[in-house]
């Protein structure tokens, strides 16, 4: 895969991921449908907007390029806490928070052999 290519594939998925992670926390914070679904788990109240602002948050910084480090770094620790909640309540599926964790994880290491290849080119 050309240099070109891989820019534009890990940029895509960047903004794929922060996008839709974005959108399901904004709806996990006003939905009322996600209000009153969020009220069933038993969990407490106050968890529910600690968690969508806290997603909404990582999510913006790991959209800006500047912050995407830190973006990332607060995303994959959403998404931990997120998948222990769920499988600590009995409910086993959070592959999707595994693929987003990962394509994050894709994320960091394009930033780091960016940041090797323009060391690389300094010599």
């Amino acid at each position: 895969m050309t240099r070109d290519l891989r820019s534009i594939a890990v940029t895509g998925l960047r903004w794929t991921v922060g996008l839709v992670v974005l959108l399901e926390s904004a709806r996990l914070a006003f939905a009322s449908s996600q209000i009153q679904a969020f009220a069933r788990t038993g969990l407490p109240a106050g968890l529910r907007p600690l968690l969508a602002w806290s997603e909404i948050l990582a999510a913006i910084l790991f959209l800006v390029p500047i912050t995407s480090l830190v973006g990332s770094y607060l995303l994959l620790a959403v998404f931990f806490l997120a998948a222990l909640v769920h499988v600590l309540h009995g409910q086993f599926d959070v592959g999707v928070l595994a693929v987003y964790s990962m394509a994050v994880l894709v994320n960091m290491a394009h930033r780091n052999d960016k940041t090797e290849e323009v060391a690389n080119d300094g010599r």
